[in-house]
């Protein structure tokens, strides 16, 4: 698997974790707080989320394809871009699961 794979998940992962936390709070801010201006915002914040979450998908798929993971860790790791915070978390856990793959790759390529 090649570490581009991984960073590229690694980097929407950060993006789709940032945009669900500014999410919250702009609907804190639309909702409990009515505040003036939240609903501009709030909408925009939530389509970005939306497309980029996408995105996300296609990328944490492919990783988990290519990781060979379980059902089960493949629906949690796309999971994590719906629950605010979570996507940091996984995003960790997954990392440092797979850098020691990307770290053998070459080696294993080198000596093949």
């Amino acid at each position: 698997m090649k570490k581009s794979v991984l960073t590229r998940y690694r980097v929407m992962a950060y993006v789709t974790g940032v945009l669900l936390v500014l999410l919250c709070l702009s609907m804190i801010a639309k909702y409990g707080l009515d505040i003036d201006g939240a609903t501009g915002f709030t909408r925009v914040v939530a389509i970005a989320h939306g497309w980029l979450y996408v995105v996300y998908l296609v990328f944490a798929f492919d990783l988990g394809a290519k990781a060979k993971w379980p059902v089960g860790k493949q629906l949690w790791v796309l999971l994590a871009g719906t629950i605010p915070t979570a996507a940091f978390f996984v995003e960790r856990g997954v990392s440092r699961e797979l850098e020691a793959k990307v770290a053998d790759a070459p080696a294993a390529v080198a000596e093949a």
